[in-house]
């Protein structure tokens, strides 16, 4: 504890102040030998791993075209397809795994509502990768 020499008494009295030298010093101590310690702390046995040359066996997924002519008949992979038939045909390809990509090729005359009729229904049936195609002239 330290002491201070009060001004009206000329004695010694208690410091009611806390001393932080001390704490800080620990403190410091303390970073350090953390600093230190924490590199030696990874126990990792040294093994010598065989080297082997391998090429991941990537699976790519099937590709379903399905076109829309300017008429809004429809055709799955250049065979015509009726619109009653699509969603089983849908349903079909999604359980597939992995799970096809689905290239929508509309004609420019095409009705908006023709389009969306086929997104709706790779959508309903869980179709997720679907990608439009266009001419890039």
């Amino acid at each position: 504890m330290a002491f201070h020499i009060s001004s009206k008494t000329g004695r010694n009295q208690p410091n009611p102040e806390i001393n932080m030298v001390p704490l800080i010093d620990v403190m410091l101590v303390l970073v350090i030998i953390f600093m230190v310690t924490a590199p030696l702390m990874t126990h990792a046995v040294k093994v010598d791993l065989p080297k082997a040359n391998s090429q991941r066996n990537e699976v790519k997924p099937e590709t379903i075209s399905v076109s829309i002519d300017a008429k809004g008949d429809l055709y799955w992979n250049k065979e015509k397809l009726s619109w009653s038939d699509l969603p089983a045909r849908m349903q079909s390809a999604s359980t597939a795994n992995p799970q096809p990509e689905l290239h929508i090729r509309a004609d420019g005359n095409t009705a908006y509502k023709k389009v969306t009729e086929l997104m709706s229904e790779a959508s309903r049936v869980g179709l997720t990768r679907i990608g439009f195609v266009t001419d890039p002239k």
